[in-house]
């Protein structure tokens, strides 16, 4: 995640840049659950309104969370599916923040209602992220089911009525990246203080729609706007946090942003997002689906590391003969084509690997989903860039081996 408001702030109040600190566990992004009420054009688990075989039960999940908390995980992140379609989701969440986890809910945010949300409230949830990709029926397409916006920004204000921390988040993409300034609006009106936009990645049904990805053109001017309302934020000091994910190279577009505006800061801004240090896949991020199989993150669902029914998670975490795992460690990973001469790799680490398995067969290709010149990068005279094509198969559904 490229916390973008979090280092503008540095542009007010410095703090001293050191090496990149690892924390002592990774973010674990848990799926607890297949089914979904809703049927999205970027669903990376390829959710359906039906139940799906072999999920952990409670006691399952019970186990690993002790694994887990041994392992030092910091942050259990339960999502789905739908995670308010487990029937045992409050208990589970319940045990987690008992434990000392910072605990939050990604949620589509339609079946937070009247009946429930004061069972989401006694829980504590620290976040609860609820996804909106358009304004009404911009948003109703895009998660296949009309009246969902209604239901979604009823789940919101109820939050927000309740005392619990809320934020938005929003898929970028070519049907829908007109209404990004109008949900920062929206973000404004409601009293919501937390925006994620997440740059659409090539997973599930987000690999079969790839070819609706944010052209790289569209993709820089709303980087450009967004930093720019972001430090808005912070010169006046209003609270709004925006933070960014999936493309690990807005981070050097910010440093460019600064180099233009605040000349003098450049060198500062360079050394905290080397501190940063860009994606995190197998290091930092790990994701558990449904049926107990881990991945590097939640957007590898078609390489599976290893289950949590026959293994602790933290041996398979730290298991390095798996190439990929070895790979996406090593630091600096050995990523090709431009992504390999960048003179920017210690701030992005070859973003995100997913998107050039999907397109090249090798996940060390370059990531096509960049949108920054070669000027900008370093790099000259390179060969043609990897274009974004639709989709026209079914890769997603068979296990990738390195």
């Amino acid at each position: 995640m490229f916390r973008l408001t979090q280092l503008l702030e540095e542009l007010v109040h410095p703090t001293p840049a050191g090496p990149r600190r690892d924390p002592p566990g990774p973010v674990v992004i848990w799926n607890l659950i297949r089914r979904c009420n809703l049927k999205c054009k970027h669903c990376y688990s390829i959710s359906a309104d039906v139940d799906f075989p072999g999920e952990l039960t409670r006691d399952e999940v019970f186990q690993v969370m002790d694994d887990l908390k041994r392992f030092r995980v910091p942050v259990l992140i339960l999502s789905g599916g739908e995670p308010l379609l487990r029937p045992d989701i409050f208990d589970i969440a319940h045990r987690a923040k008992a434990m000392g986890f910072y605990v939050g809910l990604s949620s589509n945010g339609a079946l937070i209602d009247s009946d429930n949300i004061g069972a989401i409230r006694d829980v504590g949830f620290d976040y609860v992220g609820i996804s909106l990709d358009g304004i009404g029926a911009v948003h109703d397409a895009f998660r296949g089911k009309e009246g969902s916006f209604d239901a979604s920004l009823r789940g919101v204000r109820l939050c927000l009525e309740h005392d619990i921390k809320v934020g938005l988040r929003f898929t970028m993409t070519m049907d829908n990246h007109v209404q990004l300034d109008d949900l920062l609006d929206l973000a404004e009106r409601e009293g919501v203080d937390k925006f994620y936009l997440s740059h659409l990645n090539y997973a599930g049904r987000g690999n079969k729609n790839r070819g609706d990805d944010a052209a790289l053109e569209i993709t820089r001017r709303k980087m450009e706007g967004l930093i720019e309302r972001a430090w808005g934020y912070v010169e006046r000091g209003q609270r709004m946090e925006i933070v960014t994910g999936n493309n690990d190279a807005d981070g050097v577009f910010l440093y460019h942003w600064v180099r233009r505006r605040f000349p003098h800061a450049a060198e500062h801004m360079r050394a905290k997002l080397v501190q940063w240090g860009g994606n995190a896949s197998g290091i930092n991020v790990a994701n558990i689906d449904n049926t107990g199989e881990v991945h590097p993150d939640t957007f590898w669902w078609s390489y599976p590391l290893g289950n949590v029914k026959t293994r602790p998670f933290s041996e398979i975490w730290q298991d390095v003969s798996d190439p990929l795992m070895r790979g996406l460690k090593q630091r600096p990973r050995q990523v090709s084509g431009r992504c390999g001469a960048c003179q920017h790799l210690d701030i992005c680490s070859g973003n995100t690997r997913v998107r050039a398995l999907q397109l090249t067969g090798d996940p060390w290709a370059e990531d096509p989903a960049c949108y920054l010149s070669d000027e900008e990068i370093g790099v000259s005279e390179m060969q043609p860039r990897l274009t974004v094509t639709p989709f026209r198969g079914v890769r997603h559904e068979q296990p990738h081996r390195i």
